[in-house]
């Protein structure tokens, strides 16, 4: 398979994390996003390479989307330290545990939409919430997640948190 797609919301309040990721293959459309999401930097949404620490970038490499502007240094900074260090984090444990194999680390690229609130005020918050979202999301793309079967059992019941219509 060329594209896998994960999508999780985890937490509350302003430092809920909501993250949306493609993992492909270098030479695919995930690819082509990847380079595209580093190349096309636009104000107020500075994509960046996730990092367990400067110069030690994760494998596979993996490029940080914002999905809201960025709005000022307090935000930045959240995404470029506890935001940054989730994903990197999860990544990382993904490939560590297998679900991410390993000798496909140097082939896979990851696409990472990243959600941080603007007025988000808890670091350990966004952290914790940010890493479990990354890793929920890797592990349901990896295994194809939610199958057709279960979001067609679904459809009828869902309760959209944002919209009560």
């Amino acid at each position: 398979m060329s594209m896998y797609v994960g999508e999780s919301l985890v937490g509350e309040g302003n430092e809920v994390a909501h993250i949306d990721l493609l993992i492909g293959d270098k030479s695919g459309p995930v690819g082509s996003a990847f380079a595209n999401a580093l190349a096309d930097q636009k104000m107020g949404h500075s994509n960046l390479l996730a990092v367990m620490e400067p110069n030690v970038a994760v494998k596979p490499s993996t490029v940080m989307i914002t999905k809201v502007t960025i709005k000022g240094a307090k935000q930045a900074v959240q995404m470029f330290g506890p935001a940054q260090k989730a994903v990197a984090d999860a990544v990382s444990d993904c490939v560590k545990s297998g679900v991410i194999p390993k000798d496909q680390a140097d082939n896979l690229c990851v696409v990472c939409g990243v959600f941080i609130h603007w007025q988000a005020e808890d670091d350990k918050k966004i952290y914790e919430y940010n890493y479990a979202a990354t890793k929920e999301s890797i592990e349901r793309a990896m295994k194809n997640e939610p199958s057709v079967d279960d979001m067609l059992a679904k459809r009828d019941t869902a309760a959209h948190p944002f919209y009560q219509g």
